[in-house]
């Protein structure tokens, strides 16, 4: 099934033996239409590329704001799910905010800070997990100049609407760096297959519109460089959260992607449920870097806010004595599920890597690990409080 055949009679949950291969083909060997994409000024592997210009001129009144929005919007949701943007970012601030990226990079490599990412081995690439604050506290100037940009505004409300949240990572990849894995993105596509099983279907579809993925490229970016590698239309198949991992997904993946050059300040702009992963960097001399974007929508948040290390520790000594009693008994879940932050993220990915996935450990970890091991209340307290230092920007 995909996202546009409705899900009326499916089942709320999926598992990776639903997997249909034949059918994502299907759901990818489609065309873009270039009546859907008019302000595009060509179509190149299926990817509508927008010049900046065109939609700057667009966020000058309402109404034409609004037609370019629902353009990129839906080609997004219905179209290929992704565009380019030339010219989105001046050349020269750019430049200006790569210098101080590769400043801040020797800094953190000088303290001893290694940043791996999420699909590659710390040292193999150069990282900067939020690059949007440290480059704001290093180089404000070229911070604002880089942000003030209604181009970048106008992307994110098409897919987000406004008060969205900004986020974004340096990735450098050196010559001879080697292609990732095809993935989607957070939020479940960070979920094991065993997590994503647990997750009605009706989420998997939601969660795709809380996301908008991005990038500005850093540099002249030819596709021997290794440029973002895309499945047109692959965000279109509603399973693909479970299936991105299987062989024969990879493999229909790797016989089909596109890559499209980018010049430096150029954007390129997805649907974070497409399968994508970064290139191989072929060449002999480029280095390729890129700030990339993962934009949040305002909706993903509580009405209210909770301290939950402190509601944890005030009932520690009842959930424990009920773990004595009945071990990690369904009771025992439910308080746990109810009482801690079941979610590592927002994090602060310096401090927390992964660990043994795409997430640090999250409150609800810190509690399962604390009643197994017969940890006093004490030392639950001293590491709720210190994991709450550690999410800290």
């Amino acid at each position: 099934m995909t996202l546009d055949q409705g899900f009326r009679g499916t089942p709320a949950f999926r598992s990776t033996a639903d997997l249909d291969v034949d059918e994502f083909a299907a759901v990818c060997d489609r065309a873009t239409d270039p009546a859907a994409v008019p302000t595009a000024s060509r179509i190149v592997h299926n990817v509508p590329v927008f010049p900046a210009e065109a939609l700057r001129r667009a966020a000058g009144s309402t109404a034409s704001m609004r037609d370019a929005m629902s353009e990129l919007h839906h080609c997004l949701l219905h179209g290929p799910g992704a565009f380019v943007v030339e010219g989105m970012v001046d050349p020269g601030i750019v430049d200006a905010a790569t210098q101080t990226y590769l400043e801040i990079i020797a800094d953190e490599k000088a303290a001893g800070i290694v940043a791996g990412d999420h699909y590659a081995e710390p040292g193999l690439n150069d990282r900067i997990w939020n690059s949007f604050q440290k480059l704001a506290e290093r180089d404000p100037s070229t911070f604002a100049r880089y942000f003030a940009n209604p181009v970048i505004d106008l992307v994110c409300r098409a897919w987000l609407g406004p008060a969205y949240r900004m986020t974004a990572q340096i990735n450098v990849v050196h010559p001879g760096g080697a292609a990732q894995r095809p993935h989607r993105d957070y939020h479940i596509g960070f979920l094991t297959d065993a997590q994503a099983e647990q997750v009605p279907i009706s989420m998997h579809r939601a969660s795709v519109l809380l996301t908008l993925q991005g990038a500005v490229s850093h540099s002249e970016m030819s596709v021997e460089s290794g440029p973002t590698r895309l499945l047109p239309f692959s965000h279109a198949y509603e399973l693909g959260f479970l299936a991105y991992r299987d062989p024969t997904f990879q493999q229909y993946f790797a016989d089909h992607f596109v890559q499209l050059s980018l010049r430096t300040g150029d954007g390129v702009f997805f649907n974070h449920a497409l399968f994508h992963a970064a290139g191989d960097n072929r060449t002999a001399d480029v280095v390729r870097m890129a700030n990339l974007m993962q934009v949040s929508s305002a909706f993903g948040k509580p009405m209210e806010t909770i301290d939950t290390a402190k509601v944890v520790v005030a009932c520690f000594p009842h959930l424990q004595a009920m773990y004595r009693e009945h071990g990690f008994s369904a009771d025992v879940e439910a308080l746990i599920t109810m009482a801690a932050e079941g979610y590592a993220f927002p994090a602060n990915l310096d401090v927390t890597p992964p660990v043994g996935g795409m997430a640090p450990a999250s409150q609800s970890d810190l509690v399962r690990d604390a009643l197994a091991e017969g940890w006093s209340a004490d030392r639950v307290a001293a590491a709720l409080a210190q994991q709450v230092v550690d999410r800290r920007a």
